[in-house]
């Protein structure tokens, strides 16, 4: 059950290597960094009335454990898992404890990229899907869950 606190939460979380963003293939990822994703997410989640909680790790298990924490306390979750989308079923595991929309985001298009980015072993459990508009597609992605989690 979910407190009074977490009544508006929403948690963010991304994945292996993202914290070189803006530094790693600007050419494919564009020159925003991580803290300017998690800045405009603040601001998005205020203008909202949504309290956001980003993490990132490069470490899978340490991905799952903020999902479980998740599990019960937050109204909606936003994940980018980054490389381990195609090879962890851990996370996508750990995303079945919670019943709330889940949006998967991924910077670029991930079904334009190697073959081998293609399969996403998270999409069948996550509420929706937003690939290929860049940072924005954070915003996009929260401003989805504000609709589906209704007024406050």
């Amino acid at each position: 059950m979910l407190s009074n606190s977490d009544a508006r939460t929403v948690v963010v979380i991304h994945g292996p290597n993202l914290n070189f963003l803006g530094r790693r293939e600007p050419s494919v990822y564009g020159h925003t960094t991580l803290a300017d994703i998690d800045a405009e997410l603040a601001d998005t989640g205020r203008r909202l009335a949504l309290a956001v909680e980003t993490f990132q790790s490069n470490h899978e298990g340490a991905i799952v454990e903020k999902i479980q924490q998740a599990a019960g306390r937050c109204r909606g979750l936003i994940i980018n898992p980054a490389a381990y989308t195609h090879t962890s079923v851990a996370i996508r595991d750990a995303l079945l404890l919670l019943d709330v929309p889940v949006i998967e985001v991924h910077i670029t298009n991930i079904s334009a990229r190697e073959s081998f980015r293609h399969t996403s072993l998270v999409a069948d459990v996550v509420t929706a899907r937003l690939a290929g508009f860049g940072a924005r597609g954070y915003r996009m992605a929260l401003e989805a869950l504000a609709d589906m989690i209704g007024p406050h």
